[in-house]
């Protein structure tokens, strides 16, 4: 895949990983749309970097997706990378009785994984049209074991896995649009913060380690201590259920 002269979306990129991406790659001759849902913080972020637009943008949100694709075949119709980074975590335990577990998940489900698969379809039209074309979805560690203190933020990490590797096999068969999967240990951003994220990677590492994986074809792109616990899950899944909750990750 190429990582210069694209036209590349990051749905949020105002801050941690997000941003991060968005300066590596527009540092390396790409056009840069970021969205978030803050617009003071968005646009702090693209006054940061160059040759970076910002929309403000709620992926949550039909009406807003619905807005923010007509805004893209309008006015960015070379757009050919899609990168969906928004994510979101409730931190609690299942057995709380003090936390509504179905309305917890119902949130992050929709953000972390629905929403995705929304902006995608609506998208998919103009990138199979630009030739060399990539989504990449970013999913995490616990996309092979789920993390006791997220659950199911570790269950729509799951859901995007698997629909990562299904549509990767279903586009491959007919267009040219690429799918990757960045999974990322513990990140050091304030999103983490409450499961201990600053004993995680920084957020440059896992840009770059896209920006490789990008460049070498790698679908499945696993981040620092990620490809340690790949095969550890592989070989037991029980002990790599267990290693990771140990770590409290």
């Amino acid at each position: 895949m190429k990582t210069q002269n694209n036209t590349i979306l990051i749905t949020g990129g105002s801050a941690g990983i997000g941003f991060e991406m968005a300066k590596l790659f527009s540092q390396h001759g790409n056009k840069v749309i970021i969205t978030g849902r803050n617009a003071e913080r968005l646009n702090k972020a693209a006054a940061q970097l160059e040759n970076v637009t910002s929309f403000v943008s709620d992926v949550t949100s039909a009406e807003d997706t619905e807005q923010l694709v007509a805004i893209l075949k309008k006015d960015f119709p070379s757009l050919n990378i899609v990168i969906n980074n928004v994510g979101f975590a409730h931190v609690y335990n299942l057995i709380d009785t003090n936390v509504n577990v179905f309305e917890k998940s119902q949130e992050e489900i929709n953000t972390n994984y629905l929403s995705i698969v929304r902006l995608n379809e609506k998208l998919l039209p103009l990138l199979t049209q630009n030739g060399d074309s990539a989504i990449v979805n970013v999913s995490s560690i616990v996309a092979f074991a789920p993390a006791f203190s997220i659950p199911s933020y570790s269950v729509s990490k799951a859901a995007l896995h698997s629909y990562s590797k299904i549509l990767r096999y279903t586009l491959a068969k007919s267009t040219n649009v690429k799918v990757f999967e960045l999974m990322p240990p513990l990140v050091d951003t304030d999103f983490s913060t409450e499961i201990g994220g600053s004993n995680g990677i920084k957020p440059n590492v896992v840009a770059e380690r896209l920006f490789e994986g990008l460049k070498n074809d790698e679908y499945e792109i696993h981040v620092g201590f990620t490809a340690d616990f790949y095969q550890l899950y592989l070989s037991s899944p029980e002990k790599a259920l267990e290693a990771l909750n140990s770590q409290n990750a």
